[in-house]
C-alpha cells in the first residue's frame, strides 16, 4: 500500500510540474510519512500548531525556495483547517478578498462568500464533517491537494434527513497563490460517491 501511495504521489507531483511549467530536472522533494523528523525537508516547511491540519503526505519544488515554500504550505494548512472545523478565521487568513473560484458550481456565489455558505450548507447535512489533507504538492505559484472528507449524514440535505449514513470521499484542488495568499482556484469533488453515500443520488 505504501510503495503504491509514494508512486501516486509521485507521478501525480510530475503532472503538476509539467502544468506549472516545471522539467524533468525540477528537484522534489517528497515525504510521505507525517511522523518523520520535522527537521527534514520538506517536513520542515509544515506548522505544528496543534490547531492546524497536517499533510499526510508533502512533495515540494525545491526551486521556489524555502520561504515562499513554506509561506505555501502554510496557506494550505489554513485554507483546509477551514475545510476541517468550518471555522470562517482560518479561511480568511488564506485567501484574497479578491479569491475567484474558476470552477464555481450553480447557485454559489463568487469570491470568499462562496466557500462560506458552501462550508454551512454541507454542514447542515454532514455536522460533524472532517477534512484530510492527504496529499499536498507545491509547485511554483500552485497547490494542489488531495482531500478526503469524511462525516455522518446526521442533518438534511435538499429536504431529506440523514440516517447517519456514511460519508468519505475525495476532492482534488488547485489553489493558484499571489503575493501573500490564494487568489484563485480550480477543485473537483468526487460528487457521485457523495450523492450515493447520501441515498439521494437518483
Amino acid at each position: 500500500m505504501r510503495s503504491r501511495t509514494l508512486i501516486r504521489t509521485a507521478a501525480l507531483a510530475a503532472v503538476v510540474a509539467s502544468l506549472a511549467g516545471g522539467t524533468a530536472a525540477a528537484a522534489f522533494a517528497h515525504d510521505n510519512d507525517r511522523h518523520q523528523s520535522p527537521h527534514t525537508w520538506p517536513r520542515r516547511l509544515v506548522d505544528r500548531s496543534p490547531a492546524l491540519v497536517q499533510p499526510t503526505s508533502l512533495t515540494v519544488d525545491r526551486s521556489i525556495g524555502q520561504q515562499r515554500a513554506a509561506q505555501e504550505v502554510h496557506l494550505a494548512q489554513q485554507l483546509y483547517t477551514f475545510w476541517n472545523t468550518g471555522q470562517q478565521t482560518y479561511l480568511d487568513a488564506a485567501i484574497s478578498p479578491q479569491f475567484k473560484d474558476d470552477t464555481l458550481p450553480a447557485g454559489r456565489p463568487q469570491g470568499p462568500t462562496g466557500p462560506v455558505l458552501a462550508s454551512k450548507n454541507f454542514r447542515t447535512a454532514v455536522p460533524d464533517l472532517t477534512c484530510e489533507l492527504s496529499d499536498l504538492l507545491v509547485t511554483g505559484d500552485k497547490i494542489t491537494a488531495r482531500l478526503v472528507f469524511r462525516g455522518h449524514f446526521t442533518g438534511t440535505f435538499n429536504g431529506v434527513r440523514g440516517n447517519g449514513q456514511n460519508v468519505d470521499f475525495n476532492a482534488i484542488d488547485i489553489q493558484h497563490v499571489g503575493t501573500d495568499k490564494i487568489i484563485e482556484d480550480w477543485h473537483i469533488e468526487d460528487n457521485q460517491t457523495l450523492l450515493t453515500q447520501l441515498g439521494v443520488n437518483g
